[in-house]
């Protein structure tokens, strides 16, 4: 199941929740209790594989 991560624009508590893709976004802080929260969105990681990505690789 996906973690997603949280934070409300009313108190700026941040949380995370585990969810599944079906499930209805949160949208009630569970700190303050306002109807302020959004998704918070972040890049996830970058893996090079392969050859030619590096300066010592050699071109072939």
């Amino acid at each position: 199941m996906p973690t997603y991560h949280y934070r409300c624009k009313n108190c700026g508590h941040d949380f995370t929740r585990m969810q599944s893709f079906s499930d209805a976004p949160i949208t009630v802080c569970p700190q303050c209790g306002e109807s302020q929260v959004h998704k918070v969105y972040s890049v996830g990681g970058i893996t090079f594989r392969g050859s030619g990505f590096y300066r010592t690789d050699k071109n072939s």
